[in-house]
């Protein structure tokens, strides 16, 4: 300790940075010299679950006030001109909605940078967040998660010019127009993630307009159920990923054009073909379709996947075959190709051979002249894989890596 104790204290500080919160406010008992160290630590990290658990395994009453208080003494106390990382993780139960407002208005006012919030609740009232949040010129990095926190986004609330980063999970909105507003105080937003769990959010179609986006991860739980057409405008995008896992009635999108996307990870149940025609450009793709139904396979006969080098085809319905000779004719460059057979689907009922023959008279340019790695997992052998697999290393001229497995 003593060899420690000579190090100067932005020293100190640093190393205390990189233990959790209640440790770096225990050394305060050390001695004089660590009395104040901790509050000069620009990382806080609070979580009320890790207090429960201990108190679970060493069978004691459960604490919930300790974190209150600890949280509440620790900010006032807290003495860094800037706070770089809050982390707040807590069941609402043991929390008041107001003790959340002062705690993030206290944040900001320390020019905080870095904001996480999880309400692990799901019976308690909503909490709403201060409009303070929603003008913090420092905040470059938002995490909301639970359907206990509100995002009520005041109309007359200035931008959020250091935004990059913001995740919105399962998070209520106050009404339709929250989510589209809060994203138009975004200027500089390039990473996005919502992700949708019930029909109590307020938004029935999401209008996603940013300008700036690089990044988007979008997931819909398949219990919810919305009426209107979910609009999605990033010209920007580079990587988007969507998991949509509703039924055709409450499936509606309009995309539009994604000239500079990379990558894209499509798993959806309807409307593949409103993805595949809004990712043309992609260099990589993985698609995964969670339903048998032919029309779904198919998509504009004029489209064609110049760009793309990597395709990922998760098989979870009869009519693989018919989509994937379809990217294969369409995707002149395909370098790898990786094809999964989910075994949890068990949708292989009904096998035609005849229309097989039929789809495979043209072998797929990229067959011929640049598909180099080829990738089957889950193979039972089965007849169509059997098929396919005959056909594939009959054609396939430039193979320099080959795996199949069970």
């Amino acid at each position: 300790m003593d060899k420690i104790s000579r190090l100067s204290d932005d020293l100190l500080v640093k190393i205390l940075s990189f233990v959790p919160t209640r440790v770096a406010v225990s050394t305060s008992v050390l001695s004089k010299r660590w009395k104040s160290l901790w509050m000069w630590v620009p990382t806080l990290e609070y979580d009320d679950m890790e207090d429960i658990t201990d108190n679970y395994l060493s069978k004691s009453t459960p604490s919930f006030p300790r974190y209150r208080v600890s949280v509440h003494e620790n900010l006032l106390s807290h003495r860094a001109p800037t706070i770089e990382t809050l982390l707040l993780k807590f069941c609402l139960g043991s929390l008041q909605p107001e003790d959340i407002k002062q705690w993030v208005t206290i944040a900001v006012s320390r020019c905080v940078r870095a904001l996480s919030i999880t309400c692990l609740s799901d019976s308690e009232p909503v909490s709403a967040l201060p409009s303070s949040l929603y003008t913090c010129e420092t905040l470059a990095a938002l995490k909301l998660d639970g359907d206990r926190i509100l995002v009520d986004v005041p109309p007359t609330a200035s931008r959020l010019p250091s935004l990059t980063t913001l995740q919105l999970l399962c998070v209520t909105y106050s009404d339709e127009d929250s989510l589209r507003l809060f994203l138009s105080y975004c200027p500089v937003l390039e990473d996005l993630v919502i992700e949708r769990d019930s029909a109590d959010d307020n938004v029935k179609g999401l209008v996603v307009v940013v300008p700036s986006l690089l990044r988007f991860s979008l997931k819909v739980d398949g219990g919810c159920s919305y009426d209107d057409e979910s609009v999605i405008d990033t010209p920007s995008l580079v990587y988007f990923k969507v998991e949509d896992y509703r039924d055709r009635d409450s499936n509606s999108y309009s995309i539009k054009d994604m000239p500079k996307l990379e990558e894209a990870d499509i798993a959806v149940k309807y409307e593949l073909h409103v993805f595949l025609e809004s990712v043309t450009s992609v260099k990589s793709l993985s698609i995964k379709v969670l339903f048998n139904n032919e029309e779904e396979s198919m998509y504009c006969s004029c489209i064609v996947f110049n760009q793309l080098q990597r395709l990922k085809l998760s098989i979870c319905n009869d009519d693989w075959s018919k989509l994937l000779f379809r990217l294969l004719k369409d995707s002149p460059k395909l370098r790898v190709l990786n094809l999964d057979c989910a075994s949890r689907y068990r949708r292989f009922d009904e096998y035609d051979r005849i229309s097989r023959d039929s789809e495979w008279s043209v072998i797929p340019n990229c067959l011929l002249k640049t598909l180099e790695t080829f990738e089957f997992k889950g193979c039972m052998g089965r007849p169509e894989q059997r098929d396919f697999l005959c056909f594939f290393f009959k054609n396939a001229r430039c193979l320099k890596s080959t795996s199949i497995l069970r």
